[in-house]
């Protein structure tokens, strides 16, 4: 059986963080580059992420497949990275680790997290497409029995489902449950889940955390008002758990401070933070290609820090997948539209001493 989750780490989550969706780095003949994927932890905790999420859609789910043979040194070498920058400098991170397949598998998953030293898992049902409502609780309660466990609502375009309100209510009562990931790309879905935590009763000690990348400082930005039994509710998304932030990590971590300090005066939204919204979420449809249904999403996180020297290349275990058509020039675009939006002067400072 699980652990509960460390007082350290649910304190974090609930006061909100910033959380990198981990890349995988990978050689030219498409194996594992061990210096520069350590070298990527580094730069996420050095950034000031406030945790790494490992094993997931960024990571490549084709960690998994045995020929690969991936999923267990990626996710080790990622939480030895992690217990070596606390060592060095007293800051814990909190480690969140995919968690994907059907039930026996993401069971094995969820204990060898656990053991690894990860404190969440994230469960994707991505291979549970056509199961009910009830299949896809009870197998969250068996996960839920190996690590703390954090939702996910992926959305369709990388092979989310749809979760409709009855499920994440049931789903919210599950109590190993700490927190939510939201990432529909679609505000009616995810008003669906805001809607069941209002309903659960729990809303103070569940951890909301936007997916949608396309709508990261809005989400943010908004007190989500509801009326529970009669009873008002006032929700917020309290961090970011983002591929986007896989990239430009320094400036995100910036940004959710300020983000911080806006909500915290009660004042009027600044005009400049809606502004830099639309601008960050310009720097997406690049780098994530939504011009192309997202398929160079991987591989547009991948260019982005191979400009920056952190990663050798943009290759993908998917030999099929990588930078679609027009995609390097709209990323070319959106970087020397939106300079303030990029960290390259503070990569460029400390990658030696990461790489080494």
């Amino acid at each position: 059986m699980g652990v509960p989750l460390r007082a350290a780490a649910q304190k974090a989550l609930v006061n909100g963080l910033v959380i990198p969706a981990h890349p995988l780095a990978l050689t030219s003949e498409r194996k594992l580059d061990e210096r520069a994927q350590r070298a990527l932890t580094r730069y996420y905790a050095a950034a000031g992420a406030g945790g790494i999420a490992v094993g997931v859609h960024t990571t490549q789910f084709e960690i998994r497949e045995p020929r690969h043979g991936l999923l267990r040194p990626v996710l080790e070498l990622a939480a030895q990275s992690v217990r070596e920058h606390e060592e060095k400098s007293g800051v814990g991170l909190v480690l969140v680790a995919g968690v994907c397949g059907r039930t026996q598998q993401a069971v094995a998953e969820a204990s060898f997290a656990r053991e690894a030293g990860y404190d969440v898992g994230l469960v994707s049902l991505a291979a549970l497409a056509d199961e009910s409502d009830e299949a896809l609780i009870s197998h969250c309660e068996a996960v839920a029995s190996e690590i703390p466990v954090l939702g996910f609502y992926l959305q369709s375009a990388v092979g989310g489902r749809r979760l409709g309100y009855g499920f994440w209510r049931r789903f919210v009562d599950i109590p190993r449950v700490v927190g939510i990931k939201v990432a529909p790309f679609d505000r009616y879905r995810t008003l669906d889940v805001l809607r069941a935590v209002g309903q659960s009763g729990r809303a103070d000690d569940l951890a909301l955390y936007t997916g949608n990348d396309d709508n990261i400082v809005v989400d943010l930005l908004t007190e989500y008002r509801l009326e529970c039994d009669g009873e008002p509710v006032r929700l917020r998304m309290s961090g970011g758990l983002l591929g986007h932030w896989a990239v430009w990590t320094k400036r995100a971590v910036a940004l959710l401070d300020e983000i911080r300090q806006a909500v915290v005066t009660g004042a009027p939204v600044p005009p400049q933070l809606l502004s830099r919204a639309v601008e960050i979420t310009d720097c997406n449809a690049a780098i994530f290609d939504a011009a192309h249904g997202f398929a160079g999403c991987i591989a547009g996180i991948h260019e982005v820090l191979r400009r920056q020297g952190l990663m050798q290349g943009t290759w993908c275990l998917d030999e099929s997948v990588g930078l679609s058509p027009g995609q390097v020039e709209e990323i070319d675009r959106v970087c020397a539209a939106y300079p303030h939006l990029i960290d390259d002067d503070f990569v460029a400072q400390h990658r030696d001493d990461w790489l080494s």
